[in-house]
């Protein structure tokens, strides 16, 4: 087989996932062309093309792909039926639009879950707000927009029939809260040949206000069968959407050591940051060689690594400067990310920051301390 990079890639959405897919293109002399409604986004100034367009609207993401070989996404949130038009067309369209469909719908995402014999929290389907009042058994619950939520929007934290006026007015589900002991991720690529690689589990540790992973700590340290399962999960999951791409499918540990799958994301995920130089091949690069059909790349941690999300600081919007990033960099392992935004808002993700070594325990205490010292003002 001759590898082509001539090939034309299109993704929709230019954001810090597009950024980083372009850094780990460009090692492989491909071109990248994105689109996004933000002018501004922070792939514009990678992309071999850029579109200022709506990824949203049937036409302008027709015209768009119609012009490329393959299209792809680093957001769930566009139009499909557009991508079900260009795949009649003979383009290669991944992760496929029927899986989109099905994951962008967290109501449809649960369903697939049962029909599949994938464990998941009980949950039941939500029309109004006024429907929540039917459902106070299943409290406390997380109450989740059905579309359109990400990065901790669209989740509203129900613990008591006093937090019902919090629900969404909207269709959405209430999902039950489970007795879970931890909270991991992890990663999985599937090409056309059929091949699956999964990445090493990684545990996540939430911010306990905005819903956002906070840390991630890679290796795990779960038990050994606990990882094995996990990763069989992953692979049963992606096999089951018959799925060509990169998911990263988030599972809750149960105190009992069984797995419950929360949800997942079909595309390159804010929990594979570390992959970039924790591990031989990133998540970026893995979802290149899968939407290419290229052999699955060695997915094996390089040590331990530790990733911080930096956020917008809560009193601050306005144009984004950094306080502490200079100290930071005087630490040995110490890998800055930041994401080309010129804005901060409170809680906007702005960057990350891997740190790497061999001590995960010391890497963790480096890592608290790093997330009080750098801050993200205007």
């Amino acid at each position: 087989m001759t590898f082509d990079p001539s090939i034309s890639i299109a993704v929709l959405g230019g954001g810090q996932l597009g950024r980083m897919m372009i850094q780990s293109a460009m090692n492989l002399n491909l071109e990248i062309s994105c689109m996004d409604p933000d002018p501004n986004a922070p792939c514009k100034n990678l992309a071999s093309h850029f579109v200022n367009g709506d990824i949203t609207n049937y036409d302008e993401v027709l015209a768009f792909g119609d012009v490329h070989d393959v299209i792809t996404v680093e957001i769930e949130n566009v139009n499909v039926e557009a991508l079900e038009e260009l795949e009649r067309r003979g383009k290669k369209v991944f992760p496929q639009p029927r899986v989109l469909r099905t994951i962008k719908d967290k109501g449809l995402q649960k369903e697939f879950y049962l029909e599949h014999d994938i464990p998941t929290s009980e949950f039941v389907f939500i029309h109004s707000k006024e429907d929540l009042k039917d459902y106070t058994d299943l409290l406390p619950a997380a109450n989740k927009l059905r579309t359109e939520g990400y990065d901790g929007r669209g989740v509203q934290i129900i613990k008591t029939e006093a937090d019902l006026n919090k629900g969404f007015d909207a269709p959405s589900i209430l999902e039950k809260f489970v007795d879970y002991a931890k909270e991991i991720s992890v990663i999985v690529a599937r090409n056309e040949k059929g091949e699956i690689s999964t990445f090493p589990v990684v545990e996540l540790e939430y911010h306990p206000e905005q819903n956002l992973v906070e840390f991630l700590f890679s290796p795990s340290e779960i038990d050994a069968t606990i990882r094995a399962n996990a990763r069989k999960l992953a692979e049963k999951v992606i096999t089951a959407f018959d799925m060509v791409g990169l998911l990263a499918v988030e599972m809750f540990v149960m105190k009992d050591g069984s797995l419950m799958v929360n949800e997942c994301a079909p595309r390159t995920h804010n929990s594979g940051h570390h992959t970039i130089e924790g591990n031989i091949t990133s998540q970026f690069e893995q979802h290149i060689r899968a939407i290419l059909n290229l052999p699955l790349g060695n997915t094996d941690t390089k040590g331990s690594a530790v990733m911080i999300n930096l956020l917008g600081h809560p009193d601050h919007a306005g144009t984004a400067k950094y306080q502490g990033i200079d100290e930071a960099m005087n630490i040995t392992g110490m890998h800055v990310h930041l994401y080309g935004k010129k804005i901060t808002k409170p809680f906007r993700k702005m960057g990350h920051v891997t740190l790497v070594g061999q001590d995960l325990q010391k890497l963790k205490e480096t890592a608290r301390s790093l997330k009080e010292s750098i801050k993200i003002i205007a």
